[in-house]
């Protein structure tokens, strides 16, 4: 398996996207919005497209092998498409979700920086190809940009065993994130660093 990475192309989004819906099918925080597995995969595809899709239009979204692994970098100033967000979750997710979810996304909030930074919604490997440093290889990737530019890189972990990688790669702790019965996110905050 390769760990060149590269920027995706308008070819590669569904293949990245099918990437993603694997990778997270285990995560804390998804399968908390959609427990069944029906619902998450008819609704992660569309939450995907509408928390990072943007990465594929500004030519942010990069991937690792042949689609063995995805990150959707959103550039300063460009957001998720927060009205598809929440067509999608009063739609489709799960009663404890849309209870606590607005608390949740209203704490999400409060972490982002209010200074331009670089935003890593989604970042993931298929689980057949987890183990291999193809996550940091890919998260290298997008970092190099952010220290070129001298640009913060920030992204909440939505699952803990993650969090050492992150930190490995320089992030820092903020807080956590929780309200009622949602896992808990934690928001991590990267400084560019200087590279030789």
């Amino acid at each position: 398996m390769t760990k060149t990475v590269r920027a995706a192309v308008a070819a590669d989004e569904a293949a990245a996207i099918a990437t993603l819906t694997l990778a997270f099918a285990g995560d804390p925080a998804t399968r908390w919005t959609w427990p069944d597995s029906q619902d998450y995969l008819s609704a992660f595809p569309r939450f995907a497209k509408a928390f990072g899709g943007a990465a594929f239009v500004k030519g942010s979204a990069h991937l690792i092998g042949d689609h063995a692994g995805a990150a959707l970098w959103l550039p300063p100033g460009v957001e998720a498409d927060d009205a598809a967000l929440g067509d999608l979750m009063r739609t489709t997710a799960s009663p404890p979700s849309m209870v606590d979810g607005a608390q949740v996304m209203q704490q999400m909030a409060g972490y982002h920086p209010r200074e331009p930074h670089w935003y890593l919604p989604l970042i993931g490997i298929d689980p057949k190809h987890q183990g291999r440093g193809l996550g940091g290889a890919l998260l290298d990737h997008g970092l190099e940009i952010c220290d070129r530019d001298g640009a913060l890189a920030y992204l909440e972990s939505s699952n803990p065993r993650n969090v050492p990688l992150y930190q490995r790669h320089g992030f820092e702790i903020m807080g956590r994130i929780q309200f009622g019965s949602s896992p808990t996110l934690v928001p991590m905050l990267r400084r560019p660093h200087r590279r030789r």
